[in-house]
């Protein structure tokens, strides 16, 4: 009967605070709706904030850090499971831009022979070098045109800084062709400005002789060499190179210069077959339309 009696005594306590409690959170609710901001209700609550402010900022600071290592931990995972994927493609944008490199670079070269058929007036064909000699004292290219595209033996081909060699074998799709740095190339020349006749050759050690000059002509470093057109090996007035040393030997009765080659055969990748220049096909069509107008008149 006693526990009985302190449990009812402690659910009755029980009620009378609650109601009490009720009763005071409605009052202090009344009060704190009438009074201004100065009220004693209004400055127990700004109290009570100030006190529990550093703990909201640690709350807040912790929910932030937690955050952001859900952030960092996430984006770790990301670039790990990307990282491939970037590699790939970094390689790629390398490898795509080195081809758009080789693109511009043969375009530009392109351009100059085209410069150089148009200025000159060449009728011929463009070629690429296919192939080089690997014998040290032969100084020779394979390119990917031949009998089928009207290239034959004994035409010059040149790069776009000028006369470079001369094709002495073909076939149906493919030519050889033999630099004027060869030992066994000839090629009639003279000088631009003095008008000095002499032989260039080529060499082993890979540089180009203008030889048999007479022991009086006028030559000087810097003198551009040109193609002469004797003998019919190579078309005139065709660039060949520049003097870069005139030989002083005294009592001889030829002189000889070196010629800086217009290009070495490791650098050649595009050339142009000569098929003719543009004053000696106009003299052709004119003697061919001559031959038949006479024909005709008889």
């Amino acid at each position: 009967m006693a526990l009985n009696f302190q449990q009812r005594n402690s659910a009755f306590l029980r009620r009378v605070l609650l109601v009490a409690f009720l009763v005071m959170s409605i009052v202090l609710v009344a009060v704190y709706a009438r009074e201004g901001e100065s009220g004693p209700v209004h400055a127990v609550q700004g109290a009570v904030s100030n006190a529990v402010a550093p703990l909201r900022f640690v709350g807040a600071a912790a929910g932030s850090a937690t955050s952001a290592a859900g952030e960092g931990i996430e984006n770790a995972t990301a670039d790990e499971s990307t990282l491939s994927g970037l590699r790939e493609y970094n390689a790629e944008l390398i490898e795509r831009y080195a081809q758009m490199e080789e693109y511009r670079q043969e375009n530009e070269r392109l351009r100059q022979l085209l410069d150089l058929k148009d200025a000159a007036g060449i009728n011929g064909v463009g070629a690429r070098v296919i192939g080089r000699s690997s014998e040290a004292w032969s100084q020779t290219v394979t390119i990917d045109k031949g009998s089928a595209d009207g290239v034959d033996s004994g035409l010059t081909v040149m790069a776009a800084s000028g006369v470079v060699g001369q094709v002495f074998e073909t076939a149906e799709h493919t030519a050889k062709v033999r630099l004027l740095s060869d030992p066994k190339s000839g090629a009639a020349a003279l000088v631009q400005s003095s008008r000095a006749e002499g032989i260039v050759r080529g060499s082993l050690e890979g540089l180009l002789y203008l030889e048999n000059l007479d022991a009086d002509a006028t030559v000087n470093p810097g003198d551009v060499v040109v193609t002469s057109g004797l003998g019919g090996s190579y078309q005139k007035g065709l660039v060949i190179g520049t003097v870069v040393k005139v030989d002083s030997q005294q009592g001889g009765a030829t002189r000889r210069a070196v010629v800086s080659p217009n290009d070495q055969a490791s650098s050649l990748e595009e050339v142009l077959v000569v098929f003719g220049v543009g004053s000696d096909e106009s003299d052709a069509s004119s003697g061919s339309s001559n031959a038949g107008n006479e024909g005709s008149d008889a």
